[in-house]
């Protein structure tokens, strides 16, 4: 696939603090990509070198094949941008305000564009109200739909759900996720909230500290740590049988009931999973069905965080 964003040995540093710490990326075309990591990670520093508003200490980076120090202008164009703290003029509309972003960008005919964008993120019915009375849930939305007046194919989400109601969360990651599947927008997506990522990310890289410590899906990030993974297996016949025949797989440990009649739990290498099977097979087992259980991103980002907060202490 077409690498959108990548970035090499990328580094910022303040003085003698490394806020971005040779930052390894390489997104895809079309790829929804989670930035996750608690306040001061170096996530906002990362995006605002990426749009050529900070510059690098060393490292290089690309976004659609340019250099944002080289072209900066263009890179622009091409990216829409949600800050964490999104601004508006207050005593323009909703819609005012969007046609005033369309004009700098120099397009002209965006109103049925503009409409478009408006219901998509829920402004229809205050698309006339001034964004002076809009609330900081309001203004994200009106933000989304700003980044997007230009149609971009890169999207820079900087917590776009701060202030957000339930419904309105739920709303904009769907939104997110349709700009990738339906349009091809290759979306890098700000976040410190966890399930927020792991509901609309293909991959993830998680901040600690200015560095990447961890990056994949969800799943694989999983098994990085011990190279382990955990596998509901269901099994027919006597119960005490199946029990037998777990334990006497060698690679399977860990083996205890699951919550259904037939399922069991066990822990397993990751590479070893085909050859469990098979041995279960041989062995006479009925196998019915196996599935891999894979870890929260929650319990991922937080082994990952303790572990290396652990080592700086």
């Amino acid at each position: 696939m077409t690498t959108t964003i990548r970035s090499t040995a990328l580094t910022k540093t303040y003085g003698e603090t490394t806020v971005v710490d040779q930052l390894e990326l390489d997104i895809a075309a079309g790829e929804v990509f989670g930035l996750l990591g608690p306040n001061g990670a170096g996530k906002t520093t990362t995006i605002l070198m990426l749009l050529g508003l900070v510059e690098p200490t060393s490292g290089g980076m690309e976004v659609l094949g340019m250099d944002p120090r080289r072209n900066p202008l263009e890179v622009k164009r091409r990216v829409g941008y949600l800050p964490d703290a999104v601004g508006f003029y207050d005593g323009m509309t909703a819609r005012e305000n969007l046609r005033f972003t369309a004009r700098l960008n120099g397009l002209d005919d965006v109103g049925g564009h503009i409409d478009s964008l408006l219901e998509a993120v829920g402004l229809s019915e205050a698309a006339d109200r001034p964004a002076g009375e809009f609330s900081r849930g309001m203004k994200q939305r009106l933000g989304v739909a700003d980044a997007l007046v230009k149609d971009p194919s890169v999207l820079i989400l900087d917590e776009p759900t701060t202030s957000i109601d339930p419904e309105g969360v739920a709303e904009m990651l769907d939104l997110i996720r349709a700009l990738a599947d339906d349009q091809g927008v290759t979306v890098l997506l700000s976040s410190h909230l966890l399930h927020q990522v792991q509901a609309v990310c293909d991959r993830v890289a998680i901040f600690v500290r200015g560095k990447v410590v961890a990056q994949g899906r969800p799943h694989e990030l999983a098994a990085v740590e011990s190279g382990e993974i955990r596998v509901e297996f269901r099994l027919g016949g006597d119960p005490s049988v199946a029990s037998g025949l777990l334990e006497s797989v060698g690679s399977l440990s860990d083996v205890a009931p699951g919550k259904q009649d037939g399922s069991w739990i066990a822990e397993l290498e990751a590479s070893s999973l085909a050859t469990a099977v098979a041995e279960l097979v041989s062995s006479g087992a009925e196998v019915l069905g196996v599935r891999r259980l894979d870890e929260d991103l929650e319990t991922i980002y937080r082994r990952y965080f303790e572990t290396k907060e652990e080592v700086s202490a």
